[in-house]
């Protein structure tokens, strides 16, 4: 938890453990940041209720102001996890209830600020669980322009707006990757794309950076889906944000009619495959397409385990 010292005035309130992340950075110029290491915040999306903001007191700073749960970083802990764990001890927020989609960095080169936008997947009530919040309340994004917003967060709600509706996905052909490697993977069919599974997990926790999905810019964490048909139907469940779909008869068809139910759901799609009737077909249905080669390289840094 991070506690702000008071503002000028203000009863100063008992604090508690300090992180060594809990401290002012000042700028050049003399205005102050809070968190040593930076700050990152929580924007969760609710498809039915909108936005979770936390409506601050009066002490804080620019307090009696809405904006996202977060706070400060500690030492060597990457973004997304700070802002998962402020926005669970600042508002209840359980990690498992957020997907995340993608991470906006603010960075003044000796202070940043990044928000992690995350799609609620199981609904939850937030709860006050600190003295930093007055309120929490899910806010539909057209009415955030009737609340006094936290200035950092109004200036980053004018980028961030218009992604709302971007979501992204990525569906790969798991025969089509794993036979372009001439690995051995003939001798085990199932293990290959086990395999291939587990290093797309791998991926996914890490998230991609705009350019390569032509999506604008931040690092985006897609929907994956990995489909296998045939003896690799054996390779088991998909975990870490990829789901696995087993082809009941032919895979491309499996691929186009999942590529098809995403697009319907309003997902922006890429089907990863080098075959040029699938990608013929999955680019009628509405998608980009990316060979085989381009998920190799995404891969390039995540080592294959047995």
């Amino acid at each position: 938890m991070t506690i702000e010292p008071p503002a000028p005035g203000e009863p100063r309130r008992p604090l508690g453990p300090r992180d060594p992340g809990d401290a002012w950075v000042v700028a050049p110029t003399g205005e102050r940041y809070w968190g040593r290491f930076g700050a990152a915040g929580l924007l969760a999306i609710d498809a039915d209720r909108g936005v979770l903001l936390q409506h601050r007191v009066s002490w804080s700073h620019h307090g009696d102001t809405w904006g996202l749960p977060g706070g400060a970083r500690h030492e060597g802990e990457s973004a997304a996890h700070g802002a998962l764990r402020e926005a669970a001890e600042e508002a209840g927020v359980p990690d498992s209830a957020i997907r995340p989609r993608l991470l906006s960095v603010l960075d003044l080169g000796y202070w940043s600020y990044t928000t992690l936008v995350g799609d609620v997947t199981r609904p939850f009530e937030p709860t006050i669980s600190d003295p930093e919040s007055r309120a929490l309340a899910w806010i539909p994004p057209d009415e955030l322009g009737e609340k006094p917003l936290h200035p950092g967060f109004e200036s980053s709600w004018v980028h961030l707006e218009p992604l709302l509706d971007v979501r992204p996905a990525v569906v790969v052909d798991a025969a089509n990757v794993v036979g372009s490697v001439p690995d051995g993977w003939w001798h085990d069919r199932p293990g290959a794309a086990r395999r291939l599974i587990a290093r797309v997990a791998r991926l996914a926790v890490d998230g991609l950076p705009a350019t390569t999905l032509g999506l604008p810019e931040h690092t985006w964490f897609p929907e994956w889906v990995v489909v296998v048909e045939g003896q690799a139907r054996a390779a088991g469940d998909g975990a870490n944000g990829v789901a696995v779909v087993r082809a009941e008869a032919s895979g491309d068809d499996a691929i186009v009619n999942e590529a098809t139910r995403l697009v319907a759901d309003g997902r922006t799609v890429t089907v990863v495959t080098s075959d040029r009737e699938l990608a013929r077909r999955a680019t009628d249905a509405g998608t980009s397409v990316r060979g085989t080669r381009w998920l190799l390289d995404q891969l390039g840094s995540v080592p294959e385990r047995s």
